[in-house]
């Protein structure tokens, strides 16, 4: 899912690039996580933490004169987005003092406002790494992947997303070799929403068309989108929770422009599956099950297991099944049950339940058109990189998450009450004013082997 900065600095506004900057050391954060094996036994792998180029310092390669200030490109560096990427360099970053990001032991805390020595930053997305220079790959067919998170402290509006997308493992500096930032950097993302508002895709700037947002003033948008298969893990504040997967009809990172972006009135003429086959509790019908003081409580710290499950029960069968289920003070919690009429009951992603669903909630099935559960299972098979952040939402206020959305549909509308947030909350303006202090906790990553992850121990 898109997350969106807004950085007003002396220095820099949030920016990717595709040069190496040293004015600011890069050392990214460790964070470990844990592989564990068919017999419950894990071991620890020693990784860490990227922030996404999108957040970063732009800058000329000779001095510290912005490349990129407000929500526009310096027509002099970047006349062009060869020429932006020959004469512009990325910087490394201060994570706690600037962006509000933080490691301890297995935890990273994400916090909604930082307040730093030159800048107010916004949010942020950052990348696990298996090394300094590449992201950790995630092969999860007939696996499963669990964490920790605390959203006590995410309100409505919000939205803490640790999801997985088709990235390179060296975040572009083969295939593009005029990005000599890679990984390290966080460069190369891509999503099912083809997002126009990375400054650097395949290499080069995304100067052409490129336009200011009327909402975010250290935002705007290009010719370009930069494409991929998604699967969203964990979407949610305190309020609601979704775990969707997103498909493309095509393989790996890819710049789309046009009609294949999907834009506006293509939606569903793109080449990737915007809407994705969300299973949200409120949404699918049982409106005690997720939330404060409810059955997984959301005032309290928790464990989210996906489970990844093959037609063959192998590594190399066909994913066929997408499960979920929670575990809080010991206890395993079933995910909830399908309460919507004409809707199998179920508490999983299916093929089958994606089609119900969608034919019920009257809603276009794009997923299904795009390969649906196999087209899924071809990325999670050749390997994903896991993203984990916190943003607001200055395109739809977060209501397609936490409440009754489109705003227009009543409550009763089959399909459209997602959470008890009020149809006016969200607005980026009031979060960040009266909420900056809003954070998200993500800890003791695992995955491996189906049922090695989890114990009912506390």
């Amino acid at each position: 899912m898109i997350s969106k900065t807004t950085l007003f600095s002396i220095f820099a506004a949030g920016v990717s690039a595709q040069q190496v900057g040293t004015l600011t050391t890069e050392t990214h954060p460790a964070l470990p996580i844990q592989s564990c094996s068919a017999a419950g036994t894990c071991s620890s792998l020693s990784t860490s933490v990227t922030l996404d180029a999108n957040w970063r310092w732009l800058h000329s390669t000779s001095s510290s004169t912005n490349c990129y200030t407000g929500n526009a490109f310096d027509a002099t560096y970047c006349p062009d987005g060869a020429t932006c990427a020959s004469n512009c360099a990325l910087d490394g970053a201060d994570y706690p003092g600037t962006y509000g990001v933080t490691a301890a032991g297995n935890a990273l805390t994400l916090k909604f406002v930082t307040n730093g020595p030159y800048s107010k930053n916004i949010g942020s997305r950052t990348y696990l790494m298996a090394s300094d220079s590449k992201y950790q790959m995630f092969k999860l067919l007939n696996k499963e992947f669990s964490f920790d998170v605390d959203v006590s402290n995410l309100p409505c509006g919000l939205n803490g997303a640790l999801y997985l997308i088709e990235m390179d493992e060296d975040g572009g500096t083969g295939r593009f070799p005029t990005n000599k930032a890679g990984a390290k950097y966080g460069t190369g993302y891509c999503d099912t929403q083809c997002p126009h508002d990375i400054k650097f895709i395949n290499g080069e700037a995304n100067v052409d068309g490129w336009t200011g947002s009327p909402t975010d003033v250290n935002s705007g948008t290009g010719k370009y989108g930069s494409c991929c298969h998604e699967m969203d893990l964990w979407e949610a504040n305190s309020i609601s929770a979704a775990y969707t997967p997103h498909v493309c009809s095509v393989d790996g990172q890819v710049r789309c422009e046009g009609t294949d972006c999907g834009d506006g009135d293509l939606r569903y003429s793109g080449i990737c599956d915007k809407d994705g086959c969300d299973f949200n509790s409120y949404r699918m019908g049982n409106k005690t099950f997720y939330g404060p003081g409810l059955t997984v409580d959301t005032k309290k710290k928790f464990t989210v297991v996906t489970q990844f499950v093959t037609s063959t029960g192998t590594d190399s069968g066909t994913l066929s099944e997408i499960r979920r289920l929670y575990v809080q003070d010991g206890v395993v919690i079933q995910n909830s049950v399908s309460e919507i009429p004409g809707v199998t009951e179920s508490s999983s992603i299916s093929d089958d339940f994606c089609t119900e669903q969608k034919t019920v909630f009257n809603d276009n099935n794009q997923f299904s058109k795009l390969g649906g559960l196999a087209a899924m299972g071809g990325a999670i098979g050749r390997g994903m990189v896991l993203a984990l952040s916190v943003w607001d939402d200055h395109s739809a206020n977060m209501l397609w998450l936490d409440s009754t959305y489109p705003t227009t549909a009543s409550s009763d509308t089959l399909g459209a009450a997602r959470g008890t947030c009020a149809t006016t909350s969200g607005d980026p303006a009031d979060v960040e004013a009266n909420s900056p202090d809003s954070s998200v906790i993500y800890s003791n990553i695992k995955f491996g082997a189906i049922g090695s992850t989890y114990s009912t121990t506390g």
